[in-house]
């Protein structure tokens, strides 16, 4: 006999309940707005659902958008203890030379880790990045390197850095698709870091820094995240936003201006809000049913998920939303704490949106030889 959690129970009930009807409603969601851009993708933070996309695979060049993987390093060091915040930099020569963006550090002096993380994120400063990047890794080349690992580990299979700033170079490359990838690991990771993209200014050595996503000042949900430009790579732009319990994450690349960035930005985000909703259906360690084990020292084994389970759907439809837990058969102890022992699906009238392993929320061990010889026979009969 399998026990359902509350909220699994619900769903299952909602699902007869609209099977019953003579017809279920289902209002229609318009394709999402065709966009001035070399390609763009706007996905559901946390779900992964794609809700617009074009070309997310195409490797293009990212410009400035290069820094969220140099902030990235640069945290990785910092969660490692391997740099702190009041950490002194001596700027070199090449750092003090970048042109482009600056927040205008100069040669031979030493600049606190803190105040170039800022010009690094708020005024996308080349000047910072280089200091950085050569701080931590001795030079730029190598911490490029550096940047290729991290990337590999979070699954960015189509980018290849070469150097900390984005500055033109054709082996410099990168997807949308793996963008968003790079975002997403920034917002969960960093949480209280990933703040710093909000900040619209800062001052260093007496000069203004202004932060060059416009976004900040047009959308108070949006709270991140980086722009870039170069006459090769064009405007542009990677946001993030939240209302309610939802945020979205748009790439946008490749556009032609600072304002048409912006624009293809918000027309995204405000698509993704408009017609969609997202949910956490259950929660990590969440027991969703109890099924039967054999030959264990206990009868029972909880299952849930391993990681949290949202969904996004279009807005209105949650009523429409049946859900259901496949199990094994026959599972025999010894188990494993976080051992697949089968699947839980969610579909949305009749089509599967996504599904995640069900895992035994904890261990179970063979029971005694009188256990095992009991339920051997009970399965005989069985």
């Amino acid at each position: 006999m399998i026990m359902m959690s509350k909220m699994l129970a619900k769903l299952l009930l909602m699902s007869v309940f609209v099977s019953g009807m003579a017809e279920a409603v289902i209002a229609p969601v318009p394709s999402p707005p065709k966009q001035p851009a070399k390609s763009y993708l706007l996905v559901d933070f946390n779900s992964g659902r794609v809700l617009a996309e074009k070309n997310i695979d195409k490797q293009i060049e990212p410009a400035s958008i290069t820094k969220l993987m140099t902030a990235y390093v640069v945290y990785k060091e910092l969660e490692a203890e391997r740099l702190t915040m009041d950490e002194k930099v001596t700027i070199s020569e090449k750092a003090w030379r970048m042109k482009g963006s600056k927040m205008f550090i100069e040669v031979g002096k030493q600049v606190i880790v803190e105040d170039l993380l800022k010009g690094l994120v708020i005024q996308s400063g080349n000047d910072a990045a280089v200091a950085l990047a050569e701080h931590i890794a001795g030079s730029e080349s190598t911490f490029a390197d550096y940047m290729n690992q991290y990337a590999k580990a979070l699954g960015m299979n189509d980018t290849n850095f070469v150097n900390s700033t984005g500055w033109p170079n054709r082996k410099h490359r990168t997807t949308a698709k793996d963008i968003a990838t790079l975002g997403k690991a920034l917002i969960s990771e960093f949480p209280e870091r990933y703040k710093l993209y909000s900040q619209k200014q800062f001052e260093f050595n007496g000069i203004p820094q202004y932060n060059r996503n416009k976004l900040l000042w047009r959308d108070k949900s949006v709270d991140g995240m980086k722009t870039g430009h170069t006459e090769s790579a064009g405007f542009c732009l990677v946001s993030s936003a939240k209302r309610d319990e939802m945020r979205l994450i748009a790439v946008v690349l490749g556009t032609r201006s600072e304002k048409a960035r912006a624009d293809v930005s918000q027309s995204l985000l405000s698509y993704g809000f408009r017609f969609y909703e997202s949910s956490k259906l259950y929660a990590a360690g969440e027991g969703l049913n109890q099924t039967r084990i054999w030959k264990g020292e206990n009868e029972n084994l909880n299952l849930g998920l391993q990681e949290d389970l949202h969904v996004t759907i279009p807005r209105g439809q949650y009523k429409y939303l049946d859900a259901v837990m496949d199990v094994n058969k026959d599972i025999v102890a010894p188990v494993q704490k976080g051992q697949q022992l089968g699947t839980v699906k969610v579909m949305l009238d009749g089509e599967e949106i996504i599904s995640r392993p069900s895992i035994a929320l904890q261990s179970v061990d063979e029971g005694s030889i009188w256990q095992r010889t009991k339920d051997q026979i009970i399965q005989l009969f069985r």
